[in-house]
């Protein structure tokens, strides 16, 4: 069994079209277990309780941004460890900066190509 088809995911975005482009690109990388949530606070309740090898986040959502989605994953025992990447239109260099303050694994630009998103991926879980 290859790597794709182990790795659990929760792609994290309050706009259904850009989940849907992670979503994607997730599929065409090989990755099969693939889950989604459109906000942070529901995507913590759900990973503190079924928790992920790997969350891709987007920054800017209502309630709990992306940052503050990693920030209560660090805090608990259970998923402190789960990869954290950071999907961002802006790239602000305070914010990749408090990320990695955080222990943000990796981060990506929208827009993105599926390869670019495949070599950020790759940087946090291995060779798919």
């Amino acid at each position: 069994m290859s790597l794709g088809e182990k790795l659990r995911v929760m792609v994290v975005d309050d706009m259904s079209v850009s989940r849907g482009l992670i979503i994607q690109a997730l599929e065409w990388m090989g990755i099969k277990n693939i889950d989604f949530c459109g906000d942070g606070a529901t995507a913590f309740k759900r990973v503190a309780v079924n928790p992920v090898h790997l969350v891709i986040s987007d920054f800017n959502m209502p309630g709990a941004d992306g940052l503050t989605l990693l920030q209560g994953l660090r805090q608990h025992a259970r998923t402190k460890q789960v990869g954290f990447i950071l999907i961002t239109g802006t790239a602000d260099p305070a914010i990749i900066e408090r990320g990695h303050k955080l222990g943000m694994n990796n981060y990506i630009k929208k827009p993105f190509s599926p390869e670019g998103l495949k070599a950020c991926v790759e940087r946090v879980v291995g060779r798919l």
